[in-house]
């Protein structure tokens, strides 16, 4: 994977004042209000292609560190849901003889259950001078980009990582190569409802604020 060449922005004059940008009240709203939703209560029908596109687009629209494009989507869609649940039914109960009794189909139903389901792939380049864990974070990014973007445009999302993106032989089946692995199944849909709110953390426990005898007490052994 190589670098990818652009034009470098001419850097502003230092002494220039900075420009006031007015914030995007609708904008923060949706983020206020923005959660993910049970699979079970997302329904039809899903994006169109040129929605679809654009949601792409905004999705690869991320933080890339180098711009290495550590990161692609694989769309799972209309009759391909089923038939790729087909393929990983055939092989979970392959890889579980004892247990797959009754689970003939649980994987077609999971994917079946949204109209788009978008796999998040994370193809790190282990031999860019950016480190692996920036560019996985990068991928993570444009999975939140993705949440944010389906949910400004009126659809819902979960994002799930089960045994399809785990297992390398599922994985495969999916579409994924040697070298990547799925950050992610983040499936969008029509809500059936709007889901209550989880409980979030409280900024005092997440939050600190930088000090140097904090930092000095942090080196004392």
């Amino acid at each position: 994977m190589n670098h990818h060449a652009h034009p470098q922005p001419e850097l502003a004059d230092s002494s220039a004042a900075p420009l006031m940008v007015p914030p995007l009240e609708a904008a923060l709203a949706l983020m206020e209000a923005r959660r993910s939703v049970p699979l079970r209560t997302l329904a039809g029908p899903g994006p169109t292609p040129e929605e679809i596109e654009r949601l792409m687009r905004l999705a690869a629209r991320t933080p890339d560190h180098g711009r290495l494009i550590p990161w692609r989507f694989i769309l799972i869609e209309g009759s391909a849901r089923s038939e790729l649940g087909d393929r990983l039914d055939a092989l979970y109960a392959r890889q579980n003889p004892d247990t797959a009794a009754g689970k003939c189909d649980m994987w077609r139903l999971y994917l079946e259950r949204a109209p788009l389901t978008v796999v998040l792939v994370s193809r790190p380049d282990p031999a860019a001078k950016v480190p692996e864990w920036n560019q996985m974070l990068s991928a993570g990014a444009a999975g939140m980009a993705l949440t944010i973007a389906a949910s400004a445009m009126g659809f819902a999302t979960q994002w799930l990582l089960k045994w399809p993106g785990r297992d390398p032989e599922a994985a495969a089946l999916v579409g994924v190569k040697a070298g990547e692995k799925v950050a992610g199944f983040i499936h969008i849909g029509r809500p059936r409802l709007i889901a209550p709110d989880r409980p979030r953390p409280a900024l005092a426990d997440v939050v600190t604020r930088w000090s140097a005898d904090q930092s000095m007490s942090n080196d004392t052994p």
